[in-house]
């Protein structure tokens, strides 16, 4: 053992410890899932249209991108101890910001630093969980870290609704405050005097800094593009073209790069390009049409925050499970055939809730919904093992980094994309409406007798008539959201076969086996 574990926690303080790390990961992941129900109210208590309180969502999760390798590096320059235990106390801190903030830009900033010290913890957490067991039993703490994952993302949105409709949406804020603070405390305790290997790792400070201010100027275009008017302002087009110019810089500097931030010479190999390009459009499409729908049932069709986040609870039957499941497999199938039929899965999930079409019909929601969970628990580990095909094991870390952090800013712009075509189609379908059938057309007259005949008074029948009307077009428009994410994972399920087949590890090197073990768990964090 070396002088910086001279000695293994063990018996309760061993206990203790994994509770703490897995409950500390899944504080983290669940503020990602509950925030979502709470958006609109969100929006309402600051004083904010829902489009701006969306950024609050996006801007905290390109923060935990880009934390990930950051975290890395800190890891590997000082050690997981101390950065872990601060990032703890920071994401307390921000999170009291964000329960005492009324200002819209304070708040939106204390998001930023939220998600940004979350995601410190996860590559942190699990790296330190991990030098605590021995090599035999790795596989175990693999398997409690992920415990932790998958879970509170899918309980998230119910419970993120029934805090933000029972005890008002700052009481998430508000208990993330003792939570972060006991969790960082106890580790302290728990650890004290542990040191870590201080690798002198040189940071690429100009490749950081790009690649900041390319993810949030992205982020910021999609945020900012509907409220502008898109190709009409000239604040898009001079950010647009800001953000494409260091791009193309960006790239130079990181394939020039003796130790770049990110190794984008990874994608010269072709099954980490498809890989990677499976999961960032993947998730960019399902973590999109998740917000989506759970913010327009509450904004069009008038769910609850509560009742909304209940939608998404079939997810959990299924996820997990699943995602134990295709960890053993995807050890011994190809890859190739696995991606394609989870990618088919949530292809033929979306094609049913394109169908969607009844907003008081629970069942048009919750059977597509099982099957998106049992698509969700599949999707990360197949996708993990193309990507990692053909890489030497010395360079996993680095090509783990660059597809967690371009997966979780997948969620991010995906959040801004779908909304974008929602605003684009519901207008459209509505235009349709009105030119098709109005309050005085035959179909328009019936359903006006009807509102009448049931009580209304002329004027209120029409305002019912018209607030129908948008109904049936926001679902229409959610519709078309859902159709065209189908097509997407068609094209990804076709996609996946140019890459080269997949083999399972050799039974005569364990060594390897325990790697490919081990990184098939990295994609939970």
């Amino acid at each position: 053992m070396s002088a910086d574990f001279p000695k293994r926690l063990r018996g309760w303080r061993f206990n203790l410890f994994n509770l703490l790390l897995g409950g500390g990961h899944a504080l983290v992941i669940f503020n990602a899932g509950a925030y979502i129900a709470m958006l609109p109210r969100v929006a309402a208590g600051l004083g904010v249209p829902p489009s701006f309180g969306t950024w609050t969502q996006t801007d905290y999760m390109i923060a935990l991108a880009l934390a990930l390798p950051l975290g890395g590096w800190l890891g590997r320059r000082f050690g997981e101890y101390r950065p872990l235990i601060w990032a703890f106390a920071g994401f307390a801190a921000a999170s009291w910001l964000c329960a005492m903030a009324d200002d819209f830009h304070l708040y939106l900033a204390a998001r930023v630093v939220l998600g940004f010290c979350g995601g410190l913890t996860l590559p942190l957490g699990q790296a330190l969980l991990l030098k605590e067991y021995p090599d035999k039993r790795k596989s175990l703490g693999i398997g409690v870290w992920s415990l932790f994952t998958l879970t509170p993302f899918t309980f998230g949105p119910p419970l993120g609704g029934w805090v933000a409709d029972n005890l008002g949406w700052r009481w998430l804020f508000w208990g993330n405050i003792p939570l972060a603070l006991a969790i960082a405390g106890l580790l302290g305790a728990l650890l004290y005097g542990r040191g870590g290997p201080h690798l002198r790792q040189r940071l690429d400070i100009p490749g950081c800094v790009m690649a900041i201010l390319i993810l949030f100027g992205i982020q910021t275009l999609l945020n900012q593009g509907n409220d502008w008017d898109w190709g009409n302002s000239g604040y898009i087009r001079g950010l647009s073209i800001g953000v494409g110019v260091m791009l193309l810089y960006w790239l130079i500097w990181e394939w020039g790069s003796r130790r770049p931030f990110l190794d984008i010479r990874l994608f010269g190999r072709r099954n980490f390009t498809i890989g990677v390009i499976g999961l960032f459009a993947g998730f960019l499409c399902f973590q999109g049409l998740l917000s989506l729908l759970i913010v327009q049932l509450q904004l069009a069709l008038g769910y609850s925050s509560f009742l909304a986040g209940l939608v998404f609870l079939p997810m959990a039957i299924f996820a997990k499970p699943m995602a134990g499941v295709f960890h053993e497999i995807a050890k011994r199938v190809d890859a190739r055939l696995l991606a394609s039929a989870n990618l088919l899965g949530f292809a033929a999930t979306y094609f049913w809730l394109s169908r969607f079409d009844d907003p008081d019909s629970f069942a048009q929601l919750f059977w597509p919904k099982l099957l998106e969970g049992a698509c969700l628990g599949s999707f990360f580990v197949p996708l993990t093992a193309l990507l990692l095909h053909g890489i030497p094991a010395d360079r996993h870390w680095r090509a783990l980094e660059l597809a967690n952090l371009l997966r979780i800013a997948a969620g991010a712009i995906g959040i801004a994309l779908q909304g974008v075509i929602f605003y684009r189609r519901t207008p459209l379908h509505m235009t349709r409406f009105a030119e098709n059938r109005d309050a005085w057309s035959d179909a328009g007259t019936e359903a006006m007798q009807t509102l009448l005949a049931s009580g209304f008074e002329a004027d209120a029948a029409l305002a019912k008539f018209a607030k129908l009307a948008g109904k049936a077009q926001a679902i229409r428009g959610l519709n078309d959201a859902f159709w065209l994410a189908g097509c997407i994972f068609l094209g990804l399920a076709a996609l996946v076969w140019l890459a080269e087949p997949t083999r399972a590890p050799v039974r005569s090197a364990p060594a390897m086996q325990r790697e490919l073990e081990e990184t098939l768990a990295e994609e939970d964090a």
